[in-house]
């Protein structure tokens, strides 16, 4: 699909956010010029250096190690199945890594796939089981707690606050400022993310947490598909004694390897994700689908709401009452709410925004959608 080929190389900060803002709608080459295929990889293996991550009860396990075993385990599958495949690591070694430097990595790698393998923590031993992460402007949700504690390892970087214009991890307010933001890759770390939640709900940490969308800076900043997994919780006795154990490791970045094949099958050969691993969260079984008329030849204004690989029918339950149309870009189809002009459409985002967190109000010119 055209949509997972377009990635783009922004390098800093401010350039990723802007651009994301500005130009959602801009087409970026496949990487090389090659055809479409998955040909580089970036595994992050979470924390490291003087950033222990969570520390279990006993205070002798540090998530950072468990990280990085289970991210080589399965950089090494990756590389004995798919020689051809370019596995790049945001750390090799037990040396402290910024945020912004490990999503810069994929970045400058033109990677297709950057997947950050983490261990969750508690203050107490009751939380338990795996979860999988995609950018997302979710604060309000039970993961809000992990995604400060994630997000406030840019406290460790020097000059964090000119790197991240002034954001704090622990002010909900600097979060407000991710509703602006358009994950261009949503649907392809959506079926990513599905393929893990599927493969890791097979053991040996069997519990699923889900799903879930959240700020996290590391995903928010990579602009290539972005995935964040926790594989169990440090705090937990039976996931620790899981997470201890090589064997167990061993098969958790199996899972892991089933789930990036199971990706790569589907990108190389260029078929739309709309397959039974990938779960569709706005319709129920599709069969009700039919074509929406097509506003891309038509100028004008609206707010756009969310983007999906699916042409949703028309009144579908996704768009709450709004009526939407599609602009197909690619195989992505883009729902706008269709206004008379760029303040009408500014005055109907701070309506809808709450509704559709990630929504923003666009332009429609010659076909393409930008932000206003």
């Amino acid at each position: 699909m055209n949509d997972i080929r377009h990635k783009s190389r922004l390098v800093t900060f401010i350039l990723s956010a802007v651009l994301s803002m500005l130009f959602p709608g801009m087409v970026y080459g496949a990487p090389d010029g090659g055809d479409l295929c998955l040909k580089t990889v970036v595994i992050d293996p979470g924390h490291g250096g003087r950033d222990p991550g969570c520390i279990s009860r006993d205070g002798k396990v540090y998530e950072k190690n468990l990280n990085l075993d289970v991210a080589k385990r399965l950089g090494a599958k990756i590389s004995a199945a798919y020689p051809d495949v370019r596995v790049v690591y945001t750390r090799s070694t037990d040396v402290f890594i910024p945020l912004n430097t490990r999503a810069d990595i994929a970045n400058r790698n033109n990677a297709n796939l950057f997947i950050s393998i983490h261990t969750n923590g508690w203050e107490t031993s009751q939380p338990h089981g795996f979860s999988t992460h995609i950018f997302g402007n979710n604060m309000l949700s039970s993961n809000q707690d992990l995604v400060r504690r994630e997000n406030s390892v840019i406290l460790l970087e020097e000059d964090y606050s000119i790197n991240y214009q002034g954001f704090d991890p622990n002010d909900p307010e600097s979060y407000i400022f991710f509703n602006l933001m358009q994950n261009a890759n949503y649907e392809q770390s959506l079926a990513f993310a599905a393929d893990v939640d599927k493969e890791l709900s097979k053991g040996p940490v069997t519990y699923n947490r889900g799903i879930s969308q959240n700020a996290f800076i590391v995903l928010w900043k990579a602009t290539v598909p972005a995935v964040l997994v926790e594989m169990g919780f440090i705090s937990n006795s039976s996931d620790l004694k899981i997470l201890t154990s090589p064997t167990r490791r061993e098969e958790i970045a199996g899972r892991l390897f089933d789930a990036f094949r199971n990706f790569k099958t589907r990108y190389d050969a260029s078929l739309d994700y709309e397959t039974e691993s990938v779960p569709d969260p706005h319709s129920g079984d599709g069969s009700r689908q039919q074509a929406q008329p097509d506003m891309s030849s038509d100028d004008g204004y609206g707010v756009q709401i969310f983007a999906l690989s699916k042409l949703l029918e028309p009144g579908d339950s996704a768009f709450k009452g709004y009526d939407a149309v599609a602009v197909k870009s690619g195989n992505i189809y883009k729902y706008i709410i269709r206004e008379s002009s760029a303040d009408a459409a500014r005055a109907l985002f701070r309506k809808v925004r709450k509704t559709f967190p990630g929504s923003f109000p666009v332009r429609i010119e010659d076909g393409a959608v930008s932000a206003l």
